[in-house]
């Protein structure tokens, strides 16, 4: 018999993910992938974590093991903090921050407390599609504000909030998904004091931070808040493990207005009562460990040379066909097809092209919430070795 319940409404806002088709088409022998937006596997400190893990059920087995609180567990809380203070964040305290299954979580969270049907939520174009897609599912009209190599543009995101008057604005300032922008400390300062001129509340999602490759990027919103007369009331951050130690501890985190941490606490109960505490105990004893600097140094290191692997090979391989702006961290490069030379112009044919030359990447259109960009694409260089990258820039040219 056919499945005939009708489905909830909101649903009918939301499609599936086009990353996740695309990967149907990835199991083909021999495709070189720059699709994912996943860490290296082979760079996960796996016995650092083994290390943890058995420190947790030697010296804590029932906490380890047992049901925890909702805001999370409170050694990993007091670790969390104190990794926010090291970059700059001095004047997060434990109590200000729940634990999260991944910050994907968090956005949920936010949806789930902020959002009604037909509020206005502002984000970049392009953005995380899970953000778009997450937001949409509670009923948001988003409205975006352009992004260049400096980040979000701030000039229109100011006219956009005065005249949309938005319950939020969600923004990734820093290596932005899939932009790989750098928002400027300028901009940042520009954003923090128009949330406290136009009582509008900020959302900094910032799970790439820590992968920069040459000098830190500016400081956080968060960090930079402190200084900033009524800006931490109306700041969420969203910060995570998974891209710089293990997407599979799941393990993210909110720091927020103590109302909104209440009422997002008591959303999270009601959807997974807690975020696993074998993973939280296992993260808070590597972080009382020491090992996060060693960890992000090797990362940042082999990403480093990865990225500037491929931003040379598209140079050579599609000279004016392709442009873009190198990036000074996180897993992407964010790229525009110019046609040049009567070559492709538009990101989903030549996705398709490309798995029929063996190499795979994701299409930039389905990152804009409106007005996609046809012309745009999203290349991860974080999986690939580096004569992985050469290789599959050299299929990408022959398919464009």
């Amino acid at each position: 018999m056919p499945f005939t319940t009708p489905f909830a409404d909101r649903l009918n806002h939301v499609e599936t993910s086009a990353i996740r088709e695309l990967f149907k088409l990835l199991g083909k022998p021999g495709i070189i992938s720059f699709a994912g937006g996943f860490p290296d596997s082979a760079l996960f400190d796996v016995e650092g974590i083994r290390a943890a893990a058995n420190e947790a059920l030697t010296h804590e087995p029932g906490a380890t093991l047992q049901y925890g609180a909702t805001e999370g567990y409170q050694p990993l809380r007091e670790q969390i903090a104190g990794f926010m203070a090291s970059k700059g964040a001095s004047g997060v305290a434990a109590s200000d921050l729940i634990v999260t299954t991944g910050s994907q979580q968090a956005l949920d969270l936010l949806g789930k407390t902020l959002i009604s049907p037909g509020d206005k939520v502002i984000v970049e174009g392009p953005t995380f599609l899970a953000t778009i897609q997450c937001f949409r599912l509670y009923g948001a009209e988003l409205i975006t504000v352009p992004v260049d190599g400096q980040g979000a543009r701030t000039d229109v995101l100011e006219s956009l909030i005065a005249e949309h008057k938005p319950k939020f604005v969600y923004l990734i300032p820093t290596f932005g998904n899939p932009s790989g922008a750098l928002m400027t400390l300028e901009r940042r300062k520009a954003v923090l004091e128009m949330a406290v001129r136009h009582d509008t509340l900020i959302v900094e999602d910032d799970p790439y931070g820590d992968l920069y490759f040459g000098e830190a990027p500016p400081p956080s919103l968060l960090a930079l808040a402190d200084s900033m007369p009524g800006a931490r009331d109306r700041l969420v951050h969203c910060g995570s493990l998974s891209k710089v130690l293990s997407p599979g501890l799941r393990v993210g985190w909110m720091v927020a207005p103590q109302e909104l941490l209440a009422k997002a606490t008591m959303c999270k109960q009601f959807s997974d009562a807690h975020t696993s505490t074998f993973a939280q105990a296992t993260a808070a004893r590597y972080l009382a460990a020491g090992g996060m600097p060693a960890t992000l140094a090797k990362v940042r290191r082999v990403y480093a040379e990865r990225a500037g692997t491929m931003a040379q090979a598209l140079r050579q391989q599609l000279g004016g066909a392709i442009d873009f702006v190198e990036p000074q961290g996180g897993l992407f490069i964010w790229a525009r097809l110019t046609g040049e030379g009567g070559r492709v112009a538009d990101g989903a044919a030549l996705a398709k092209a490309a798995i029929d030359q063996g190499v795979a990447f994701v299409p930039g259109a389905p990152f804009y919430a409106r007005q996609p960009d046809a012309a745009t694409l999203r290349l991860s260089f974080a999986t690939a070795p580096v004569e992985q990258i050469v290789e599959g820039v050299a299929r990408l040219a022959r398919a464009c």
